[in-house]
């Protein structure tokens, strides 16, 4: 029998295409704020993808680079919890706030893991000795801010994408139970 598809291509598509620019638009800034606090994170610790020292310029690179494929995936995973099936459908339009909202808890988590991984420093354990020798030591709380803030955003994105899934799963069999039982009435 196969997924039975409810909403328009526009709705379904939509939300993929949502996922994908507010995941890049979030990584630029992102990037763009954690490329002024330590560049080291992007030029050392990350392959020489784009040979540029300048933070905009790198933080608009890794910023799309490392960000557009997990905003598809969400999307694509997201779209589908909203729309395969015969229960209900979640249009466009009803995804949009609890992206924001997952963005926003994103952004606000990253930051205290920044401030956190700043104070508590990263373990020699976790890091590449090539890593380490190429960073000065003046800077090494400000690369260790850096990666917990990208960690946590990564961390945060995942769980959070999971979150809205299920609550788009969640809400379309409570719209189901409601309908059929208007119907019954």
């Amino acid at each position: 029998m196969g997924l039975r598809f409810g909403t328009s291509r526009f709705d379904w598509y939509g939300i993929v295409l949502l996922c994908i620019v507010a995941a890049v638009v979030y990584g630029i800034v992102h990037d763009q704020i954690t490329a002024r606090i330590c560049i080291e994170y992007f030029t050392i610790a990350h392959p020489p993808t784009f040979k540029s020292t300048s933070p905009t310029v790198l933080g608009f690179a890794w910023g799309t680079a490392a960000t557009w494929w997990v905003g598809a995936t969400l999307g694509v995973i997201l779209a589908t919890c909203c729309d395969a099936g015969s229960w209900p459908t979640i249009p466009l339009r009803d995804v949009v706030r609890p992206v924001l909202i997952l963005l926003g808890t994103m952004a606000i988590l990253a930051t205290a893991a920044g401030f956190a991984g700043y104070h508590l420093g990263i373990g020699d354990a976790e890091t590449e000795d090539w890593i380490l020798a190429g960073i000065p030591e003046w800077k090494m709380k400000r690369f260790s801010a850096d990666a917990w803030a990208h960690l946590m955003s990564y961390a945060s994105g995942a769980l959070g994408g999971i979150i809205v899934s299920v609550w788009a799963i969640l809400r379309r069999r409570k719209q189901s139970r409601e309908l059929s039982g208007r119907t019954e009435s």
